[in-house]
C-alpha cells in the first residue's frame, strides 16, 4: 500500500481584469505590446503621461502628456526615462494593463529581480539573492 502525495491548495479565481505582457524595449525606446495597449482602449495619437511610483514606470493618458501612443501600438519611452531605470535595448518589461483605472505599470527587470528575489525566499527559505 502506497501513502498518496498530499494535493497542492487551489489558487483563487482571478478578481480583477488586469491585462499582463512582456515586451522587450527597441534601440529607439520603443515597447511593443499591443494586447495592453487595446485592453486600455488608447488609439494612436493617445497623449501620455509618464511618472515613476517606488521604482515603477506609471502610464495615464493626459490631455498635456509630452508622450504618445506610436501608429502600430507602440509606447516609446523616452531616453530620461530608459536612463532613470537602466533599461537597455533588449531588455524585457512587464506590463500590467489595469482598464478600471486606465494605467499601465511598466516593470522593469530591476523591479522584478526584487519581487521575484523575495517572493523565492519567502517561499524557500534562504537569503535574498
Amino acid at each position: 500500500m502506497t501513502n498518496a502525495l498530499p494535493l497542492p491548495a487551489v489558487p483563487a479565481l482571478r478578481a480583477t481584469a488586469t491585462v499582463y505582457g512582456l515586451a522587450a524595449v527597441d534601440t529607439r525606446g520603443r515597447v511593443a505590446d499591443q494586447i495592453t495597449v487595446r485592453a486600455l482602449g488608447w488609439a494612436p495619437g493617445t497623449r501620455l503621461n509618464l511618472h515613476e511610483a517606488q521604482g515603477l514606470l506609471v502610464i495615464q493618458p493626459d490631455p498635456e502628456g509630452v508622450s504618445i501612443v506610436g501608429g502600430q501600438g507602440y509606447l516609446r519611452l523616452p531616453a530620461p526615462v530608459r536612463h532613470w531605470f537602466g533599461l537597455v535595448p533588449g531588455d524585457r518589461v512587464l506590463l500590467v494593463a489595469d482598464p478600471a483605472r486606465g494605467r499601465l505599470v511598466v516593470h522593469p527587470p530591476s523591479s522584478l529581480d526584487a519581487l521575484i528575489s523575495e517572493c523565492h525566499t519567502r517561499l524557500l527559505g534562504g537569503e535574498p539573492a
